[in-house]
C-alpha cells in the first residue's frame, strides 16, 4: 500500500507543478542560463519545483529530495546529491525541456518519481501544455488512464527514433544521419522526459542518448519505458541503471539492431 500512495502523490506532485508552469508558459519570463546558453532556467522551473516538492511534503515531510534545481529554492527539506541506495528520495525536473517551454514550444513536462531502496515505485510524467499525463505505479502503467504500451512495430525501416542530447557525438559513433539511413526516421523533442513517455506510448519506436543523463531527466521515463512493455539499456546493451553511461530505449523488437547502429564507429 506504500507503494501505491507514493505513486498516487507522484502524480498529484507532478500536476501540481505543472500547473504552476503552465501559468506563465508563452508569457513574459526572465531566463537564466547555467552551464552554457543553451543550459536555461526560469523562475517557473523554480516555482514549479517548489510546488512539486510542496505537495510531497504534505504526505512525506521526512523524506529527502534530489531535485534538478538549487537547494534555496526548496528551502529545508533534506537534498541528495545523487540516488540513495537504501531508503526513500523523491526526484523532481520541475521542467524537462526548459528550452522548449522558453521557446513556446509544447513539448516540456513537469516530472516526479519516487523511489524506494534506489527502484522506482510511482513515476509521474505530466506534459502540461497538451494536458497528457503518463503514469507508472504498482498497479497500473497508463496515459490519461488508458493501459500504456509501446509499439508493436518490428521492422526498423519503419521505426520514429527519438534522438536526445548533444549531436554530432564527440566519441566518433553514430551520428544522427547514420541512425536515419538505418531506421525509418530520427527526431529531436527537446526533452528526454517527452521522448521516453513517447516511446512508452507506442508515438516512438526508441529513444537514444549518448551521454549519462541525470536522474531527473531519466529515471521516470526509463521506467515507463519498462512497465510498458520496452527495454532500456546502457551503450553496452546492459540494463539500464541511474548511473549507466548512455541510455538506448526501445520497444525491444529490434534493440540489438539499435545497438548496433549506436556503437559502431563511423569509418573515415
Amino acid at each position: 500500500m506504500d507503494e501505491t500512495h507514493r505513486a498516487a502523490v507522484a502524480e498529484r506532485a507532478a500536476r501540481a507543478g505543472g500547473v504552476v508552469a503552465r501559468e506563465t508558459f508563452r508569457g513574459e519570463i526572465a531566463v537564466e542560463t547555467k552551464t552554457d546558453e543553451t543550459d536555461v532556467v526560469t523562475v517557473a522551473d523554480r516555482d514549479a519545483q517548489q510546488q512539486a516538492v510542496a505537495t510531497v511534503c504534505q504526505e512525506f515531510p521526512e523524506d529527502p529530495f534530489l531535485c534538478e534545481e538549487e537547494v534555496a529554492v526548496i528551502g529545508g527539506v533534506d537534498r541528495r546529491d545523487s540516488v540513495p541506495t537504501t531508503g526513500p528520495v523523491w526526484v523532481v525536473d520541475p521542467i524537462d525541456g526548459t528550452a522548449n517551454y522558453v521557446r513556446g514550444l509544447r513539448y516540456w513536462a513537469t516530472v516526479v518519481a519516487a523511489l524506494v531502496d534506489g527502484d522506482p515505485v510511482g513515476v509521474a510524467t505530466y506534459l502540461p501544455a497538451q494536458d497528457d499525463i503518463y503514469t507508472a505505479g504498482p498497479e497500473s502503467t497508463t496515459k490519461n488512464g488508458e493501459p500504456l504500451r509501446v509499439s508493436d512495430r518490428s521492422d526498423p525501416g519503419t521505426f520514429a527514433l527519438g534522438a536526445v542530447g548533444r549531436w554530432p557525438r564527440e566519441d566518433g559513433g553514430a551520428s544522427l544521419d547514420d541512425l536515419g539511413s538505418r531506421f525509418g526516421d530520427v527526431r529531436r523533442v527537446g526533452s528526454m522526459q517527452a521522448t521516453l513517455a513517447l516511446v512508452a506510448a507506442g508515438s516512438l519506436e526508441g529513444a537514444v542518448a549518448t551521454g549519462t543523463p541525470h536522474p531527473w531527466d531519466s529515471v521516470a521515463g526509463t521506467e515507463l519505458v519498462r512497465r510498458a512493455g520496452g527495454t532500456v539499456t546502457d551503450l553496452r546493451g546492459e540494463p539500464w541503471t541511474h548511473d549507466s553511461a548512455g541510455l538506448v530505449a526501445s520497444n525491444g523488437r529490434a534493440h540489438d539492431r539499435l545497438l548496433d547502429a549506436v556503437s559502431e564507429p563511423v569509418e573515415d
